[in-house]
């Protein structure tokens, strides 16, 4: 077998993985020389990233001392930024939860009134946590909108009016921010907390509009640009008179997602104005909203039968707002991709409801600012500054 490469990163990610608790298990899955192993771990307790322990079980003689990560003095926050709210939870280096809160709030404010809000509620977190503000490494933030990844900017949102173009990450100094759209962070969650076996999953948010986050081979995909996933824009057959705020016409959210089920249900004499009076409406036993639901099950099982073919995923987790009458959309949407997709590419395949539910987000964007900081490259970095 050949042997692991044996950076400090590396290191550290055998740790923090638990598949090394010791030094001599260091050596045995690098490779490396017993003392070039001391060299790398060394720096990393002297940078703060690793403690090491005498808690170890003997064997005869002395007890092994025992690695893991040095959690105490480090702090990452999760913000999940909605239409009309903000879930921030503070996290230590191993994903643990120090404090967390909610708050309404409305992205249609701007950029600079949000974003100061986020910053004072970290401060009180931290301070609640017993964490000063030094400790903070990571924000990771996901938003109700198209971002280009890489600068952390947001392209063209069109519920957040203000924010276009908005560099973030600039209004967060001495700490690296990370951005990313909000399906994108849910399916992260989702995927490391109640999904971690799938290595291939698609995260559906079905809401005002609809979106896909994509976990390849465990990784999440975003594409060249930070757009991969936006299935809300296929064009779905047989509705062309139906518009969609992108200008174009029959795209799978103008025909499917919350706001275009509340608005058919108002023509029918129904009156609802959101996903949410939806799902009311459905919990309520009303029959057109129970008829309209499932129908938009169908006509967005369309569009993942041509993905389940495409992408053949292990799992697709369904969330968002309509996904609270998951018995009836799911119905909908197994029923089409079941006869439209591959018997290979269903075969083994689970189409379920989110387990994280509201917190799938906030725990996404923490899980995304934790494992940009451990990451080999950037422990690397930290080591030889």
């Amino acid at each position: 077998m050949t042997p692991a490469p044996g950076s400090p990163g590396d290191v550290l990610t055998l740790i923090s993985a638990g598949s090394a608790t010791t030094r001599s298990d260091l050596a045995r899955l690098t490779g490396l020389a017993r003392s070039t192993i001391s060299q790398r771990v060394d720096a990393l307790i002297e940078r703060g990233l690793v403690e090491e322990t005498e808690s170890g079980e003997s064997t005869g003689g002395r007890p092994p001392r025992q690695l893991r990560l040095h959690a105490e003095e480090h702090a990452f926050a999760g913000v999940d930024l909605g239409a009309t709210h903000c879930r921030i939870a503070l996290m230590d280096m191993t994903g643990d939860l120090l404090a967390q809160c909610e708050d309404s709030l409305l992205i249609g404010e701007g950029p600079e009134k949000v974003l100061a809000h986020v910053d004072g509620r970290i401060d009180r977190l931290l301070a609640e946590a017993g964490r000063p503000r030094a400790a903070l490494r990571v924000i990771g933030m996901g938003v109700p909108g198209p971002v280009e990844f890489a600068t952390g900017r947001p392209n063209n949102p069109p519920i957040m009016p203000g924010w276009n173009d908005y560099p973030i990450p600039d209004y967060f100094p001495g700490v690296d921010v990370l951005v990313d759209n909000d399906v994108n962070v849910m399916a992260l969650g989702e995927h490391r907390n109640a999904f971690p076996a799938a290595r291939h999953l698609l995260f559906v948010k079905v809401g005002t509009g609809i979106g896909c986050g994509i976990v390849a081979e465990g990784t999440l995909h975003r594409g060249a640009q930070g757009s991969a996933g936006d299935i809300g824009h296929i064009r779905v057959s047989g509705h062309e008179e139906s518009g969609c705020r992108c200008g174009n016409s029959a795209c799978l959210e103008a025909v499917a997602g919350g706001a275009a089920v509340a608005r058919r249900l108002t023509e029918l004499g129904v009156p609802a104005e959101t996903g949410a009076d939806v799902v009311a409406l459905v919990q309520a036993g009303n029959t057109q909203a129970l008829r309209l639901v499932r129908e938009a099950g169908r006509l967005i099982g369309e569009v993942l039968a041509s993905l389940v073919n495409f992408f053949n995923p292990e799992a697709i987790v369904i969330g968002g707002a309509l996904s609270r009458v998951h018995e009836h959309l799911l119905a909908g949407i197994r029923e089409t991709i079941y006869r439209r997709s591959l018997p290979l590419a269903t075969h083994h395949l689970s189409i379920v409801p989110s387990r994280m539910g509201v917190d799938a987000a906030v725990m996404g964007a923490g899980i995304l600012a934790i494992e940009h900081y451990l990451s080999p490259d950037n422990i690397n970095k930290i080591v030889n500054a």
